[in-house]
Formats: structure tokens, sequence, C-alpha cells
């Protein structure tokens, strides 16, 4: 399980963005999270992706207490989460290809061919491969970055309003493979929107910002 306790977290010295957040993810269930814009969410993904030291509370991953973030943080603790971003051209390399973007994070044990079965799972044809970002739509940019991620082998997956810059075709394909691979692999995942209908769709359990304080999903 990933689990956080009580977060708090904020940015230098201004007031606090989380405050006593809990929320639990286990394996083969993909919760959802809606709130408003400027809510916190994108705070609690950076948080759980140990990409964020909280101010208080704890964040535990399958048992072990999370301790160092950011470059500090075990690799052995941060490869088991992944992200996916918001703004795909905010996360990709402009000078690279989509080949090199989606074989980024592969590890050096990884089978040939495994950057061409990531790409035809997320919908990425050969010719889109030979593209940098500038050549592509953001929705193939973004089925780049969800291939990237999980080319990583997460066992947990964030997806930070990962639909948003997507028409509602591409966000539904996008969302319904990773619930599929959720439940292929044993991964948990949680997805964090404003659009409650998509959350609907994908997700076992939807819960709303505001009850977060008080309720874990489990």
């Amino acid at each position: 399980m990933l689990s956080a306790t009580a977060l708090t977290a904020g940015y230098g010295r201004g007031p606090d963005v989380l405050t006593g957040v809990s929320l639990t993810l286990e394996p083969g269930r993909v919760i959802g999270v809606q709130g408003p814009s400027g809510c916190g969410k994108s705070t609690l993904i950076r948080v759980l992706a140990l990409l964020h030291p909280p101010r208080g509370g704890s964040v535990h991953l399958d048992g072990e207490p999370v301790r160092r973030f950011r470059y500090a943080a075990p690799a052995a603790q941060r490869r088991r989460v992944g992200v996916v971003f918001q703004h795909p051209r905010a996360a990709a390399d402009p000078r690279h290809t989509l080949r090199r973007i989606v074989s980024a994070h592969l590890p050096p044990s990884a089978p040939d061919g495994e950057t061409e079965r990531l790409a035809d799972l997320v919908g990425l044809t050969p010719d889109l491969l030979r593209r940098r970002p500038h050549e592509v739509s953001d929705g193939q940019l973004q089925r780049a970055c969800l291939a990237r991620t999980l080319g990583a082998g997460p066992r947990y997956l964030l997806c930070d309003e990962m639909t948003a810059m997507l028409d509602a075709s591409s966000a539904a394909t996008l969302v319904h493979l990773i619930r599929a691979q959720v439940r292929q692999d044993a991964r948990a995942a949680l997805m964090v929107s404003h659009d409650s209908a998509l959350l609907e769709s994908c997700c076992d359990q939807t819960l709303q910002w505001h009850d977060l304080a008080a309720v874990t999903a489990g």
C-alpha cells in the first residue's frame, strides 16, 4: 500500500496547501479524487511521489515509512511510484524523439522490443516514434509520457489531471488503459481531476477533496 496520514504540506514560508489529508492506495484499485483547481491536488501527488517533503504527517510505502524525499529518497522507493503530469510538453525534452521519451526509464534488463511494445500499448504507431514533441499533438505526447512511466514498472501510478489537455476520445482511451494495467498487474492508481464524469467512468471509488481529511480509501 501507499498511504498518507494527516499530511500537511506547503511551499517555502507560505501557508499550508494540504492540511490533515489522509489517503490509502491498495493494489488492484483505481482511486479518484475530485476537486477544483488550486485546492492542493497536485501537491498531494508530489508528496505521494516522494518529490516534495511534507511539513507534517507521514507517508508509508509498502509498510515502510518514507523519511527522505526528492533526490534523497532511496532509489528503491522512488522506482515504486510513477507520475503522469498534466502538461506533457513540460514533462518531455523537446530535443528527444518519442522513441527516446518512451524508453527513458526502461531498466537495462528490458527485453529487445520493449519500447515498441509500450508504444503499441498506448496507441503510438512506429512513424510517431521518429517524431519530436513539436511534431505531434498533446494527446500523442501524453501517450508517450504514459508509456515512459509504465516502462519503469511502478507499483503505484499517480495521474495529475493527465487528461486536462486531451480531447474526450483520447482521455477515455488513456484512463481505461490505466484501469486495464491496474487489473492486469495488480498496480494501484490515483487519478485526480475536476472531471467527475471521467472519474466515475474508470475509478473503483471517487473521493471529494473536502472529504480527504476524514476519509481513507481502501
